[in-house]
């Protein structure tokens, strides 16, 4: 049985084709004006890069913020489904999933069977999620790729007490012009976010099995200063771009066997 997963967010499209419970193919591309174009483009690259046809495909499944755009999907899952049901296949005995997309951050508590048990949403501010760090990174003027290793060069903790966005760009000035490190800024820059996170986990109740998704999941930065606040053990999956899609991609799957 082949299913495919799209994960139609504000900043990428993800898509992944599953292959009898396996991915065997995976692509992304920027979400940029039109939902439904890149979901499209997405879908058709990650055909390609499985080796399989369009009539080949059982079903599609979408999720993430255009997901009501994406008129060819089979079915919809709201992110905090399809997060929940990904995380448990990349990681069995995740327990607690904190999903830090492009404009927010969800923190996901799973029953014992990965079912959601609650879960808190951040949607308000973009001091915890991805768009955040891009700032950051631009007000420091380096990559976004770059920005977890410098903070893990700090030689001392610089306190950042700005949460938005716009007025934490202001303060990174000021350290600058104050000819602090961009190593010690980069580092006081996750430490502020992790702290923001973990107050986010603490609402759902923390527990062992975290696991971290989404594009901040690269950072090994952010990791760091991650499990230094909370004291556990972060997992991070190398699907971890992909985990919604993946989530899609099984919601899909289990469409299509109610057919036969």
């Amino acid at each position: 049985m082949i299913t495919v997963g799209l994960d139609s967010g504000n900043l990428n499209t993800r898509a992944v084709v599953l292959k009898d419970g396996v991915a065997v193919g995976r692509a992304s591309v920027l979400t940029e004006f039109d939902a439904r174009l890149a979901a499209e483009k997405a879908f058709t690259m990650a055909l390609a890069n499985a080796g399989v046809k369009n009539e080949d495909i059982g079903a599609i499944g979408v999720t993430g913020a255009g997901r009501n755009m994406v008129d060819f999907a089979d079915v919809r899952i709201n992110e905090v489904s399809s997060a929940a049901r990904g995380a448990r296949f990349v990681k069995p005995d995740a327990n607690l999933v904190i999903d830090m997309g492009a404009e927010g951050c969800r923190a996901i508590r799973l029953t014992p069977e990965g079912k959601v048990k609650n879960y808190e949403v951040n949607d308000k501010c973009a001091s915890g999620a991805g768009t955040y760090l891009e700032a950051m990174a631009r007000t420091l003027q380096i990559n976004i790729a770059e920005l977890g290793e410098y903070s893990l060069r700090h030689t001392k903790e610089v306190p950042m007490n700005a949460q938005c966005a716009v007025f934490a760009e202001s303060e990174v000035i000021s350290l600058i012009h104050r000819q602090e490190s961009i190593e010690d800024i980069a580092y006081g820059i996750h430490v502020g976010i992790a702290n923001r996170l973990v107050s986010l986990m603490l609402r759902v109740g923390v527990v062992d099995g975290i696991l971290l998704i989404g594009g901040p999941g690269h950072n090994k930065g952010l990791v760091y200063c991650m499990e230094k606040e909370l004291k556990k053990k972060i997992s991070v999956s190398e699907e971890t771009d992909y985990v919604s899609s993946i989530g899609a991609a099984l919601y899909a799957t289990e469409v299509e066997r109610k057919k036969v």
